[in-house]
């Protein structure tokens, strides 16, 4: 069986994103990882290639400035590094630079790769969401995050990356036919210096609006304001071993009482009708088979 890993990344370190974690979590179940690096205004280039890795493959990219609506750049250089797999690969591994997978789950990820590697009815494999905030001892957990999303697909040229590179389509628009993976991607894009927030708040929307926009929904400040969150909970599991250091790097302080948590009426209606009627409100771009 051949594993494809790919990713793309811009300015890492401008923004802080956890790319070198994020790479070196997938590397011990891929036979490649393609990293597309866009041209950056930082030493972006020389982070990836002092990975060392003879698996990492970098592929040069400049990002097209008019692909700027609904993100649609992201799907963009999600392709352009999808093309650039061995066209062997049985399954192909994506990960965004903030998104990292936990070691315990690398034997769950490579039996369920091998069990339906045969199977073409199943596009792809479906992985659930932790979603960290403020600090690594926080998730935040309201309906409003994803809580499940394609990161395993299989080597074909009708799937391509869907809208802002959230998860994927394949020809006429369709619905990838996923099973899950029976395991969890750790989400650690809001969990930076606030500093390195606030700098991609401002930037990185301009890949979904237009300069107005950014203007008048994007405050301008020294910091990010980490409080603005309705719902967290205590995080009471482990990190991965590859995020140990950056986690004892941390040089900022976010404390929450989460028993002041201001959950909106809206959300307790969701939370009620879940528990207690089975419905699911969560986003699907999939189906389950």
């Amino acid at each position: 069986m051949v594993v494809s890993g790919f990713t793309f990344i811009r300015n890492a370190v401008v923004f802080d994103y956890p790319v070198m974690e994020s790479i070196q979590s997938v590397l011990p179940i891929v036979d490649e990882m393609v990293v597309a690096v866009g041209q950056s205004d930082d030493d972006t280039l020389n982070l990836i290639k002092s990975i060392g890795s003879d698996k990492v493959k970098i592929i040069q990219t400049v990002w097209d400035e008019s692909l700027r609506s609904g993100g649609r750049v992201l799907a963009a250089e999600t392709d352009k590094a999808y093309a650039a797999v061995r066209p062997d690969a049985d399954w192909c591994i994506y990960l965004q630079a903030d998104e990292v997978i936990h070691e315990k789950y690398h034997h769950k990820i490579l039996e369920s790769m091998a069990r339906w590697k045969d199977d073409l009815r199943v596009d792809g494999l479906l992985f659930d969401y932790v979603h960290f905030f403020g600090s690594y001892d926080y998730i935040a957990t309201s309906s409003s995050w994803y809580r499940h999303e394609i990161r395993v697909i299989r080597k074909n040229k009708n799937i391509y990356s869907y809208r802002d590179a959230q998860g994927f389509r394949k020809e006429n628009n369709l619905k990838l036919s996923v099973k899950d993976s029976g395991a969890n991607i750790y989400h650690y894009g809001w969990v930076k210096p606030p500093t390195s927030m606030q700098k991609k708040q401002e930037s990185f929307h301009k890949w979904w609006h237009s300069d107005e926009w950014v203007k008048n929904n994007v405050a301008a400040a020294a910091e990010f304001d980490y409080n603005v969150i309705d719902i967290l909970q205590k995080f009471s599991g482990s990190h991965p071993i590859v995020m140990q250091d950056r986690i004892s790097r941390l040089n900022w302080h976010f404390e929450r009482d989460i028993s002041k948590n201001k959950v909106p009426l809206k959300e307790k209606l969701k939370s009620f009708m879940s528990k207690y009627l089975g419905l699911d409100f969560s986003y699907r771009n999939f189906i389950r088979i």
